[in-house]
């Protein structure tokens, strides 16, 4: 269990973040697939490196433990293995995330999936199959990394892949960020309404690239949550004032409601958090957040230390997470003094009051969860329990957080 104690946040202090998870792990599977990237600053996460462990093996059964994104990733990459047979398994938790809508669009491309265990979940017993079928139709609403696993492999198909979205998109910018990945590598691609074409490379070997992966804004968000309720400035190191990932949308949402404005510094791939000490926080935060909802969990826990009421929708896609995220935050946030209601897409605010004398957080074994309260010690001391669950995404971050605070 690691103690927070009641802190202050020292000013000036720079962070340097490890790369994107988002991003290394989309390119491990670029690599492995076509052999000709070279990758700087991988993620030190522990899904990037359960993946980079898959992709170097040569086993029948591949473990990918909690790692949601590799399960995935690795379901679409063994799909194209031809004549291979791989049994892809995880832990408890994995085997109760739904998988079922990527399994049934790689079974209309003709891929051979069983469930081996509970229909719809893993584990997953994959023949691989060469895919000659040009096109699928996939629900629009489901997680994004089920459309990114697909388009990870549509270049390497004989004729290319055309996905159709069916219904409202869901988390758009993740599904962006990985068309960007493979335009920078020359696959050629587009995204027009709802309609996504992949060319296949199968005539030309895409170009040969070194890629700089950037840090990852999911774990800069606790950053801007540490400026707001600290009011002190942070600098945060590698990041890209033109990036790709959805989670920078952080930025413009703590500038809006919590007067953090940014700033780059594009020769040193640098940003700075700057508390503007003259904002008049609003009376309320009424927010969408379907294109960024890994950091909703950070907001609403400024949002309650603050104690500004709030309204955050297109949540859909936190229930399925690494735990129930909307009801893991209403159990936690009670905690901090916020009482809560939540539905399939939404969570909002009902009252505040004041905190609890012993919090203990419970993590569900969710590193966001983890990483989103532990900014709260700028208030209080508190508790957080299974704190190397951070090691998911971000295994630096408790070294990180000392490094800027003082007791």
């Amino acid at each position: 269990m690691k103690k927070l104690e009641k802190s202050k946040l020292l000013g000036n202090k720079t962070v340097q973040i490890s790369g994107s998870k988002s991003i290394s792990n989309r390119l491990l599977i670029l690599e492995s697939l076509f052999k000709n990237i070279q990758i700087g600053n991988l993620s030190n996460s522990q899904d990037t490196q359960l993946l980079k462990k898959a992709l170097s093996e040569n086993t029948e059964t591949v473990d990918i433990h909690h790692a949601g994104t590799a399960m995935r990733f690795l379901t679409s990459y063994y799909s194209i293995q031809d004549g291979k047979t791989t049994i892809l398994t995880g832990s408890g938790r994995m085997k109760e995330r739904p998988i079922k809508n990527l399994v049934t669009a790689l079974q209309n491309l003709g891929v051979e999936i069983e469930y081996l265990e509970n229909e719809g979940f893993p584990p997953l017993k994959i023949t691989g199959r060469k895919i000659t079928q040009t096109s699928v139709d996939v629900p629009a609403n489901i997680s994004s990394q089920f459309i990114t696993s697909l388009l990870l492999i549509a270049g390497k198909l004989e004729n290319g892949l055309e996905i159709n979205l069916v219904g409202e998109v869901t988390s758009r910018s993740y599904i962006e960020m990985t068309l960007d990945i493979l335009t920078k590598f020359g696959i050629k691609n587009s995204f027009i309404g709802n309609t996504i074409k992949v060319e296949s490379t199968s005539n030309q070997q895409p170009t040969t690239t070194n890629y700089e992966v950037e840090s990852d804004w999911s774990s800069a968000s606790y950053f801007y949550s540490i400026a707001a309720l600290g009011r002190e400035t942070i600098h945060l190191k590698s990041f890209y004032q033109s990036s790709t990932q959805g989670d920078s949308a952080i930025a413009d949402i703590y500038e809006q409601f919590f007067g953090i404005k940014t700033t780059f510094n594009e020769d040193e791939h640098q940003l700075t958090l700057q508390p503007d000490p003259n904002f008049q926080f609003p009376e309320k935060i009424i927010l969408d957040m379907n294109n960024c909802p890994d950091i909703a969990q950070t907001l609403c826990v400024t949002a309650t230390a603050l104690k500004i009421p709030f309204e955050i929708s297109g949540l859909g896609t936190l229930r399925v997470k690494e735990t129930d995220r909307l009801l893991a935050l209403y159990n936690e946030l009670k905690k901090l003094g916020a009482e809560t209601e939540f539905t399939d897409l939404t969570i909002k605010s009902i009252s505040f009051n004041e905190p609890e004398e012993n919090i203990i957080i419970k993590t569900y074994q969710d590193h966001r969860m983890a990483m989103s309260f532990a900014p709260f010690c700028l208030l209080k001391e508190l508790r957080i329990e299974d704190e190397d669950v951070v090691e998911k995404s971000y295994p630096m971050f408790w070294e990180d957080l000392s490094s800027i605070f003082i007791q």
